[in-house]
């Protein structure tokens, strides 16, 4: 068992709600929560116009239905995740197995890495169709689109930084592994303690144990008979 694997030093120990809120990585699952909100709502809400010349609906973003159903698949799931990731990180602390840790850490390492993708992917599509808009759409709903592209970046940067903070964390919990379970057949810097029953030199002769019961040399004696 180990009580500081992987970032956290309090396994097992009561939840501190303070430590939990001024953690970096629950600010920024906070904002990333908050952005996917403001770009899945406002495309849900405002995302789509209907043209002159057409009945349906159409996106905002050079009436690309795509890029608005990517968007919004997007910040829906990073919500969910968000929301799920929250819950994880307030139970790490009263998780004392190593390996679960790391299950986690290395789960969070890469949905960060693959979501922080995902949204410059979102980014790089929304910004080309709404560089494609008529001017006629853009005068109707610009305030919008240019929220949903805005938070859209901002959202590469929090779960950029959310995997970075994650390999950190990995990278910490492998060297606390290693410390602690170090082999100590190859570990030279602690050298085994000497042997009680070392000497640490040549001794005196001693004299038998039996030396006292002998009897002291004397006069002869001649046996009785």
């Amino acid at each position: 068992m180990q009580s500081s694997a992987y970032g956290a030093s309090l396994a097992g120990g009561a939840f501190d709600v303070v430590h939990f809120v001024k953690q970096p990585q629950t600010i920024l699952r906070c904002l990333s929560w908050l952005f996917s909100i403001v770009v899945f709502a406002t495309i849900t809400a405002e995302g789509y116009i209907n043209q002159t010349k057409d009945q349906d609906a159409k996106c905002i973003f050079n009436a690309n239905d795509s890029a608005c159903s990517y968007g919004v698949g997007i910040g829906v799931l990073a919500f969910m995740a968000c929301v799920v990731f929250l819950i994880v990180d307030a139970y790490f602390p009263q998780i004392s197995n190593a390996k679960e840790r790391k299950v986690i850490v290395l789960g969070d390492l890469v949905f960060s890495g693959v979501w922080a993708f995902l949204w410059f992917i979102c980014f790089c599509v929304l910004a080309s169709q709404w560089s494609k808009t008529p001017e006629s759409t853009e005068a109707v709903a610009g305030d919008a689109a240019r929220a949903i592209v805005t938070f859209a970046f901002f959202s590469i940067i929090t779960w950029g930084l959310l995997c970075f903070f994650a390999l950190e964390r990995y990278r910490q919990g492998v060297n606390e592994f290693e410390q602690e379970y170090r082999d100590p057949a190859n570990d030279q810097s602690t050298p085994y303690p000497p042997s009680p029953y070392a000497s640490s030199g040549p001794t005196g002769y001693q004299q038998s144990p039996f030396s006292n019961n002998q009897e002291q040399p004397g006069e002869y004696q001649p046996p009785t008979y």
